[in-house]
């Protein structure tokens, strides 16, 4: 079923709302991917999404798409799949597909560390200090790989032998800033890179303030 949440995340305007209501009208996401355009309508989607919806289907080719996911060693984590992160579960409109790359371990204890890009020299401490303690006691940090705090919380993390997780606001093959690339490339084997964006997402500004439900949701 993984494939079909895939195409639904390639769709633009199918966000959680919509594909949440889809999911109780058809039961599956192929029922609803492959749904007629008078079933849509029956099922109260909107004449313009019905429109994309339908012009996504001629153009994917969902198993190249899904492939190419594969050969990046990225993992997909959906609504069904087992290991969805438990607590982001329970947030407003959780997103329905996740791009993996790396690990999460179940129920793993996960506390947010962010902040300024240009923190003072006693802000970039006192996040290495709080990271680092964080870690050395089996706590996954997570941030949002930005320069400044973001970073200084990760790189601690991992070298007090810890694992930490960045939630991403562009695709997970897209790490940025270029500075931070050795530090993502830690993450992956240390922890992980998530985002619900699709693959080759650029980091645009807007992608961000979503991204941040993902962090307080996961922590």
């Amino acid at each position: 079923m993984e494939k079909y949440y895939l195409a639904f995340n390639l769709t633009p305007g199918i966000g959680p709302v919509r594909l949440r209501r889809l999911l109780e009208h058809f039961g599956s996401p192929q029922r609803a991917w492959q749904a007629s355009a008078m079933e849509l309508r029956q099922a109260g989607l909107e004449s313009s999404c019905i429109g994309t919806l339908l012009e996504r289907r001629r153009q994917l080719a969902l198993d190249e798409e899904l492939a190419r996911v594969r050969r990046l060693g990225v993992s997909l984590l959906t609504w069904e799949s087992p290991d969805y992160p438990e607590r982001l579960r329970h947030i407003y409109a959780p997103p329905p597909v996740l791009y993996l790359r790396g690990s999460l371990q179940a129920d793993e204890p996960m506390v947010a560390i962010v902040g300024t890009r240009r923190p003072s020299a006693y802000g970039r401490e006192v996040a290495r200090r709080l990271a680092a303690g964080l870690a050395r006691a089996g706590v996954t940090v997570v941030s949002g790989l930005a320069l400044g705090v973001d970073a200084e919380a990760h790189r601690a993390a991992l070298e007090a032998g810890g694992r930490s997780v960045a939630v991403l606001g562009a695709g997970v093959d897209h790490i940025s800033p270029q500075r931070n690339r050795r530090l993502g490339e830690a993450l992956i084997e240390q922890g992980g890179l998530l985002s619900d964006y699709p693959l080759g997402t650029a980091p645009e500004p807007r992608n961000f303030p979503p991204r941040n439900r993902i962090i307080s949701g996961l922590t």
